[in-house]
C-alpha cells in the first residue's frame, strides 16, 4: 500500500474518531459513569441567569431528590448543541433526551399550538395558567407524540407587548406603516397585519441591530427579554398592551420516554411539575425586576387601552375556520367562559 493510501486511511480513522466522539457527547439518556445513574441530557439556548433555565435547574436538583439520585440530567445552556429546531430535530431522533421551546417555534412541526399565538385569547394571567394546568393543557401537551415528541410542562414566559424606536404605540392606528419584527409565526404575521403594521420575521439574534440600523421600527416580546437583549438602549417606547402569552414548552423525546422505566418517568414528570410551579414565581419577579430597570434607563411605559388592539385582530378567528388551530380555540374560549 503507498503512502497515500496510507493517509486516506489514515484521516478516515481520525474522521470516524471524532463522529463517534460527537455522538457519544450527545447521547440522550445514558448511565452516568457505568453507574446505575440515568442521565439525560437537556439543551437549551437560554443563558444561565434565565428563569427558564433556572427553573431546569429546580428540576434537575427535585429529580435526583426524588429518585434518591438514581437519575439526573446534564444541562447545556446557551445555545451550545445547536438552535432550537436543531434541538428539536435532535429529540425526534432521540440523540438528544429534553429540551426548551416556544410553543411559536413549534407551529410548523405541530399546527395545533398556533392557538397560543391568537391575539387577546386569554382573559388575563390566572386564567391562562387555570387552561394551561388543567386538561386543556395537558392534551396540548400530549399532541407532539405523533412526531416524537412529548410536552412534560409548560414555563411561564409572560405576555408579549409592542416596544418601538420612534414613537409610542398607543393604538392599532400607530402601527400603521411600522415594520414590527416577529417570531417566525403564521399568528404574530396575521396579527401585525391585521393592525396595520407591517411584520418581519428577523432571527433573535440580529434584532438589536436591525433595530439600531432602522430595519425595523419595533418589536414586540416581555418585559424580561426586552431587558436581557438590551433593546431597551434602542427602544424608548414599550407598550404593554399583552396581546399574547406564548408559553415555552419543555419537550423530551418520546423515544427517550419509552425507554424510562414506569417508576423514572413518574419522578421526572413530578419533578417537571415542580419546576414549572418554581419557575413562574422567579417570571414574576424578573418582570418587575425588568419594567424598573428599563424606566430607569429612559424606557416610557406607555398607556393604552388594550380592547382597541383587540378590536382590530377580531377578524384573525375567522381565518382559522377548518384549521387545526380551530377546535382548541373554541374549547379555549368556552373554558374562560364557565
Amino acid at each position: 500500500m503507498d503512502r497515500k493510501s496510507l493517509s486516506f486511511l489514515a484521516v478516515g480513522f481520525l474522521f470516524g474518531v471524532f463522529v463517534s466522539s460527537v455522538v457519544f457527547a450527545y447521547v440522550s439518556s445514558s448511565r452516568a459513569g457505568g453507574s446505575d445513574v440515568r442521565l439525560l441530557k437537556l439543551a437549551h439556548g437560554l443563558d444561565t441567569s434565565h428563569p427558564v433555565h433556572l427553573g431546569m435547574v429546580e428540576m434537575k436538583e427535585r429529580l435526583e431528590d426524588l429518585s434518591g439520585g438514581k437519575m439526573t440530567i446534564d444541562i447545556y445552556p446557551s445555545g451550545v448543541l445547536g438552535s432550537e429546531v436543531q434541538c428539536i430535530e435532535q429529540l425526534q431522533g432521540g440523540v438528544l433526551a429534553m429540551t426548551k421551546t416556544s410553543t411559536a417555534a413549534m407551529e410548523s412541526f405541530l399546527p395545533e399550538l398556533g392557538v397560543f399565538g391568537v391575539p387577546y385569547l386569554f382573559n388575563n394571567h390566572d386564567v391562562y395558567w387555570d387552561v394551561l394546568d388543567g386538561d386543556i393543557g395537558r392534551e396540548l401537551l400530549a399532541v407532539g407524540e405523533r412526531i416524537g415528541l412529548r410536552g412534560l410542562c409548560y414555563y411561564d414566559s409572560g405576555s408579549r407587548n409592542f416596544y418601538s424606536t420612534k414613537k409610542p404605540i398607543r393604538s392599532p392606528d400607530d402601527l400603521k406603516g411600522m415594520k414590527i419584527r416577529v417570531q417566525n409565526s403564521r399568528m404574530a404575521i396575521a396579527m401585525i397585519e391585521a393592525m396595520g403594521g407591517s411584520p418581519t420575521p428577523i432571527a433573535w439574534g440580529e434584532l438589536y441591530s436591525a433595530l439600531s440600523q432602522g430595519v425595523v421600527d419595533g418589536a414586540e416580546n416581555n418585559p424580561p427579554s426586552f431587558d436581557s437583549s438590551r433593546h431597551y438602549e434602542v427602544s424608548k417606547y414599550f407598550t404593554p398592551d399583552a396581546h399574547t402569552r406564548v408559553p415555552d414548552l419543555l419537550m423530551i423525546s418520546a423515544k427517550v420516554w419509552q425507554s424510562l422505566s414506569k417508576q423514572e418517568q413518574e419522578w421526572l414528570q413530578e419533578a417537571a411539575d415542580e419546576s414549572s410551579l418554581f419557575q413562574r414565581k422567579l417570571w414574576e419577579e424578573k418582570t418587575k425586576e425588568s419594567l424598573a430597570k428599563v424606566v430607569e434607563h429612559g424606557v416610557e411605559i406607555v398607556e393604552c387601552d388594550p380592547s382597541e388592539f383587540q378590536a382590530a385582530c377580531a377578524g384573525i378567528a375567522d381565518t382559522l375556520k377548518g384549521t387545526p388551530v380551530e377546535a382548541w380555540l373554541e374549547r379555549i374560549k368556552a373554558a374562560q367562559s364557565q
